[in-house]
């Protein structure tokens, strides 16, 4: 399944591969390793990997590993049709691949993946929980089976319509636990209907409690409580649920008797509780027992191996639910690159509307880059959808500029109520890297909030993790 490439400062190996995602006939993984290796319509391993289409050149592509930056450099060899990165053309001069950069040779669109190694695919877990090809999703199902036995809390943090509520399903699954699970979206009650729900009351226990109530940590005994939403947990609340975690014990609201529970719990965000521990928005103590097992899921922008197979499963679902023929999908090769290069910033929510847009339009032939929707080719002026590629740096010249210098007599830029303007890719890398890659730190030289600079981060799609590393 994997390549594994050279030494590291972790000693884990780097695997990194190339999918080719359309034409889907042609859908292959090419493995890579520290050797160069040739792309096009007529090359012969083991140096070389044919990809035979009509657009494609005899030798095409050439990608070559740089031990210095442990990546792998991309330039195109002088073909015919061409190729491009993020939709930017390649020339002769050799540019790095971040993960998942987005590659389009001819009328070919593939997808480069740079993880960690080693990874291996567990046989236990339910793939259609967490379903994809992706090295993200992969890495993710090692993690969740490692997880699921133990009996400790666990975290899920990931963006809005990323999976977390499958997963948690996933994770009680796994634990086998013979409880059943049971689920409260914190963000949906107010704070004493929350603490009523969790621990359960008394008749009278307060105004409009008519019935007694077990509370779902007695209804989730043996099994799994799963608590979406942990974020918005009033802060009040927060110390009685560490204590619940920790001593197994709860005290239902107009009672004086504690009650012994067996369940684990597993909690799930959008936020990053880290930065919230740091502006007291969310207890150190809470974030640190829920953290025992911190499972991250990946935006759909970390795995658009996968995009175009979810529109075709969407595609069912969406028939199923109107009983309709499942409309055929098909779309141009500089479509196939738009949708899979885009941000995807409401993720399989954003593929649902894709979808349904598009629906009407499969019985007219491969749809093209201009009729895709306004909002995902970033022209109806929201550009919630969208954002900026990666900028194509030449290897030649991918040294970041350096960061500007403070005002001479320290003050912030914002000194003056006005915040510095969001920076470039190259920029903000040189800040990170100047303040060792600490989020915090950059975020005080910026005069922004951590969640910004994350923002900024997730939007340029840099490795914060492989930088401190030493990876890049």
């Amino acid at each position: 399944m994997s390549c594994e490439i050279g030494p590291s400062v972790r000693a884990d190996p780097w695997i990194c591969r190339l999918t080719v995602v359309h034409p889907e006939a042609l859908r292959q993984v090419i493995e890579l390793g520290e050797s160069p290796r040739t792309i096009g319509r007529q090359v012969e391993a083991p140096l070389g990997s044919s990809v035979p289409h009509r657009t494609v050149s005899r030798r095409h592509l050439e990608l070559r590993w740089d031990g210095t930056t442990s990546r792998h450099l991309v330039r195109d060899l002088g073909s015919r049709n061409g190729s491009a990165l993020f939709g930017r053309p390649l020339g002769e001069a050799a540019q790095a691949l971040d993960d998942n950069a987005v590659l389009r040779f001819g009328d070919v669109v593939a997808v480069y993946e740079r993880r960690r190694g080693p990874l291996h695919d567990p046989p236990a877990i339910d793939p259609e929980a967490i379903p994809g090809d992706a090295l993200a999703c992969v890495e993710l199902r090692a993690a969740m089976v490692r997880a699921a036995r133990d009996p400790s809390p666990a975290l899920l943090i990931g963006e809005s319509g990323s999976g977390k509520e499958r997963c948690a399903a996933e994770l009680h699954r796994l634990s086998r636990r013979r409880g059943p699970q049971v689920t409260l979206n914190c963000a949906a009650l107010s704070a004493q209907l929350i603490e009523s729900q969790l621990f359960g009351h008394q008749r009278g226990a307060f105004t409009g409690a008519t019935q007694s109530q077990v509370g779902l940590f007695r209804a989730a005994h043996g099994g799994t409580l799963f608590l979406d939403e942990i974020g918005e947990l009033p802060l009040d609340l927060q110390p009685k649920l560490l204590r619940a975690i920790e001593s197994g014990e709860i005290l239902p609201l107009g009672t004086t008797s504690h009650q012994q529970v067996d369940v684990r719990v597993v909690a799930a965000t959008n936020r990053d509780l880290a930065a919230e521990v740091e502006t007291g928005a969310f207890r150190r103590d809470l974030y640190a027992r829920l953290a025992l097992w911190e499972l991250r899921l990946p935006s759909l922008a970390m795995r658009r191996v996968d995009i175009l197979g979810w529109v075709d499963r969407l595609s069912a679902i969406w028939a199923a639910e109107r009983q309709r023929p499942v409309p055929r999908i098909e779309v141009t090769a500089a479509a196939a690159a738009m949708i899979v290069g885009h941000r995807w910033a409401d993720n399989l929510r954003g593929v649902h509307r894709l979808l349904h847009e598009l629906a009407h339009l499969s019985e007219s032939g491969p749809i093209s880059e201009a009729a895709l929707p306004a909002w995902l080719r970033g022209e109806d002026g929201g550009g919630r959808g969208a954002s900026p590629a990666p900028p194509v740096v030449p290897v030649a010249t991918a040294t970041p500029a350096p960061a500007p210098a403070p005002a001479e007599d320290g003050a912030k830029s914002s000194a003056k109520g006005k915040l510095r303007p969001r920076p470039a890719r190259s920029e903000l890398l040189a800040a990170l890297a100047d303040h060792d890659w600490n989020i915090s730190a950059t975020a005080r030289f910026y005069d922004r909030d951590r969640r910004q600079i994350t923002r900024w981060i997730a939007m340029y799609e840099i490795d914060v993790a492989a930088q401190r590393e030493g990876g890049a």
